[in-house]
């Protein structure tokens, strides 16, 4: 029988209690579990806290209404806890790895991404997932013992397999990083605390990750309805999201625009959760996973979706791509956007002097390598409005960013 507070644990999922402990040993907390402790340290870490003013479709200034990677972050949150408390899984684990998978996204979205690849290529790129884990071990400094915020071996390998294992069987570069290799910032946090870059996460950072497609793909949709560049017509060539506004209509015929729209949204994570669950639930009953170790060693991820869904998900993907994330109208703005990512990054590299305070410090006869790994640190933790601060203090004329 549980006890008050407590609740079934599947014997697959991760336990606080088991936890492999973390790169700096601590004394465990009397209150709060290991994963616990992880979730408070990320949502009280600058870099969290930045995410309210970095973009995720829609720059801050198009309305508040709008989500950013920080609203973004906290949907996702909500559905991976949905689906770990259906599936006997630790909450707070997928909790901390669903708030923590996005602190290393650059201002303006993938657009500043991109355009800070662009800007490093020479130095071996810019990867957001690896920008994440440096902030969380080297980047945040707020204790006394050490650097980061020393997050448990089970957040940080979720954050880390973020997309799955990150070398194939043969231990050669897989999936997003088979062309152009591991990023050098895992490869040397690996060398000094292997998270096992070859196997997958644990349930709890699979139902993270799957959380962010739920996520965003319901919430672009949402965004993209209220700013007037997706019409509610066009997504009936999707057939998911035709069968759900047939439903929406025949329930509620007549609706208003925004109620309308909320109520496909909400059908749309429904949809997406309870397949999830369902598919799930079958994977792990073929497989008969006793521990967490069978589920790093399974041959494919133990959460996902049902090929029927995962076919609705791509489709629903392949609308927005152009619809939505290659709409003229966004376009023109991910321009700007890049200019001032690339203008920032050429004039610190010329001139680190004007990196401020802490950042010039110990830059005196450092590699270029060294210097643009710096830059690059104090770009990405850059807010959409503070970057756009910076370019107008350094360059005369700045775009103005807004969707015309």
């Amino acid at each position: 029988m549980l006890l008050h507070g407590e609740r079934w644990r599947a014997a697959y999922s991760c336990h606080p209690g088991e936890s492999r402990g973390r790169l700096h040993p601590e004394r465990a907390s009397p209150t709060r579990s290991e994963f616990q402790r992880d979730r408070d340290r990320i949502i009280h870490s600058t870099a969290f806290r930045r995410l309210t003013h970095k973009t995720q479709v829609f720059i801050h200034h198009e309305g508040d209404h709008f989500r950013t990677r920080l609203t973004h972050t906290l949907e996702v949150s909500q559905i991976a806890r949905a689906l770990t408390r259906s599936l006997g899984l630790d909450e707070d684990l997928a909790e901390a790895v669903a708030l923590s998978h996005d602190l290393g996204h650059t201002p303006f979205g993938h657009t500043g991404e991109d355009a800070l690849d662009a800007c490093l290529g020479p130095f071996g790129g810019f990867d957001h997932n690896a920008q994440a884990l440096r902030i969380v071990t080297r980047l945040e400094r707020r204790y006394a013992a050490y650097d980061g915020l020393n997050l448990a071996f089970e957040t940080l390998e979720g954050l880390v397999k973020h997309n799955g294992p990150l070398l194939g069987p043969d231990g050669q570069p897989t999936g997003r990083y088979e062309e152009r290799g591991v990023p050098l910032a895992i490869l040397e946090f690996e060398a000094a605390y292997p998270l096992g870059l070859g196997s997958h996460a644990s349930a709890e950072a699979q139902a993270a990750a799957i959380a962010d497609d739920i996520a965003y793909n319901a919430h672009d949709i949402d965004d993209g309805l209220r700013a007037g560049i997706l019409d509610a017509e066009e997504l009936r060539s999707v057939p998911f999201l035709e069968e759900l506004l047939q439903e929406v209509d025949a329930v509620a015929p007549g609706l208003d625009a925004p109620r309308r729209t909320h109520e496909l949204t909400r059908r749309v994570i429904t949809r997406f959760v309870e397949d999830v669950l369902a598919e799930s639930a079958t994977r792990i009953q073929e497989l008969a996973p006793a521990t967490v170790e069978d589920i790093r060693q399974a041959t494919r991820p133990m959460v996902g979706f049902s090929t029927a869904m995962a076919e609705a998900d791509r489709s629903l993907k392949a609308f927005l791509f152009p619809k939505l994330y290659k709409h003229p109208r966004l376009m023109s703005v991910r321009q700007d956007a890049e200019t001032i990512v690339r203008d920032l990054f050429s004039r610190l590299m010329r001139e680190p002097s004007l990196l401020p305070g802490d950042w010039c410090h110990d830059l005196e006869g450092a590699s270029e390598s060294r210097l643009a790994r710096r830059v690059s640190d104090y770009i990405a933790g850059m807010t959409d409005r503070y970057a756009i601060h910076e370019h107008r203090r350094l360059f005369p004329t700045t775009p103005d960013l807004r969707i015309a």
